[in-house]
């Protein structure tokens, strides 16, 4: 358990999953928008009786296979789809020492949907229909599962500096200090150097090196990156870890 919550251990899967989402977004931005994909009843003559998006579709199915291989019995990752639609694992469970407090943990995928449907894919594909359904949802499944483990991560950071500081953080807690739990796990610094890593992460990785690599040729904007993590990760983070603690007592 110490190594679960060590700080440095969890920086350490926190950079790695910055590189997944990259180049899953580098991966989706090679399709059209496929804007038929986010639309409700879209695929309704194709899949009878379902009134969901095409992307919910194939979401829900990736996630039954991955419910019955024991997925989200890992503490880390948690499903889009609903708990209830999704079959026990045909695997024994695997016996994982308790690290956060069961009643606390939050679940935000909703939020991450939104925002990666409405703000991210127009942003990153060129506007259009090229059929290719299957790969762009493919695709956007591979990206939002790393950005809701990426966000949801952020409960281990709470558990494990509410334990470096549990008198500090139970005063703010019964308090339902909002403003003091957001002081003790922020660190602006940090923020600051996360995103000048992505950025010159996603300048790296998107370079186009057939169209001589300059930031008209990126593959994905590294600016939509930044954005991305600014304006919707770190502070959909920040609102897990906050309503985590709140439930934390």
């Amino acid at each position: 358990m110490a190594q679960v919550l060590d700080l440095n251990s969890i920086r350490s899967v926190l950079v790695r999953l910055e590189d997944t989402i990259i180049f899953s977004l580098i991966e989706r931005a090679q399709f059209s928008r496929n804007a038929r994909t986010y639309e409700p009843g879209a695929f309704a003559t194709e899949l009878l009786g379902w009134q969901g998006s095409w992307l919910e579709w194939i979401l829900l199915g990736t996630e039954q296979f991955q419910s019955k291989a024991r997925r989200y019995q890992s503490p880390d990752e948690y499903p889009f789809s609903k708990e209830s639609d999704l079959p026990e694992p045909v695997l024994p469970p695997l016996e994982y020492e308790p690290v956060l407090h069961e009643p606390a943990i939050t679940n935000v995928n909703d939020k991450i949907m939104a925002f990666y449907t409405h703000d991210i894919v127009p942003s990153i594909t060129k506007s259009g229909d090229d059929l290719n359904y299957g790969s762009t949802a493919t695709r956007d499944v591979e990206t939002l599962q790393a950005v809701s483990r990426r966000v949801h991560y952020g409960m281990f950071v709470s558990e494990s500096k509410y334990r470096a500081d549990t008198e500090t953080f139970n005063k703010a807690i019964k308090a339902k200090d909002v403003k003091t739990l957001e002081s003790l796990i922020t660190k602006p610094e940090v923020e600051a150097a996360l995103l000048k890593r992505l950025e010159r992460k996603a300048r790296h990785y998107g370079q186009d090196e057939s169209q001589g690599g300059s930031l008209h040729d990126m593959k994905v904007d590294p600016e939509v990156v930044v954005r991305m993590y600014r304006d919707h990760v770190i502070p959909l983070t920040k609102q897990v870890e906050v309503e985590y603690l709140l439930k934390r007592l």
